[in-house]
């Protein structure tokens, strides 16, 4: 018998979004640390980064309790770190909502706001001098996934 509610999620982890440049003295940059204080919220955050999780699938893997699962993906949430890519449904019918990471990449730097114009011209040459390299590692990781996972299967 099939199911009619999906129990499963195909969300993926998307980080094609523009980074953003928090720097010291901004008041995001305050919130970001502040929900990342914990070392609970960071290894969330970190699991989040591998794959897009329900908060009961978190809780199983992390042996927490849903409860505390919950706090901290919603003060992560809320600063934006995280976002809800989909919904799927508990064996008994619950809906869930599926996290992942925020799809805009940060970049934290303990400068002013004023050290921001300095620090993006370094980011572009450093994008240009590796982005060639980057694109061939990418590529070659991809074509060991592909093979990989066609010798398995």
């Amino acid at each position: 018998m099939s199911r009619l509610l999906p129990t499963t999620s195909n969300a993926s982890t998307d980080r094609t979004g523009q980074p953003s440049l928090l720097c010291i003295d901004d008041d995001r940059t305050s919130e970001v640390l502040a929900a990342l204080s914990s070392e609970t919220a960071r290894t969330i955050f970190r699991e989040l980064n591998d794959r897009p999780l329900t908060a009961t699938a978190l809780a199983d893997r992390l042996e927490m309790s849903i409860q505390s699962v919950s706090y901290h993906l919603e003060n992560l949430s809320a600063v934006g770190l995280i976002e809800v890519a989909d919904t799927c449904y508990s064996e008994k019918g619950r809906e869930m909502d599926v996290y992942t990471v925020s799809s805009e990449p940060l970049v934290l730097f303990l400068g002013t706001e004023d050290d921001q114009p300095g620090l993006r011209v370094a980011f572009k040459n450093l994008a240009v001098a590796v982005g060639p390299v980057s694109i061939l590692i990418a590529l070659w990781e991809t074509l060991v996934r592909l093979v990989g996972s066609d010798a398995s299967g």
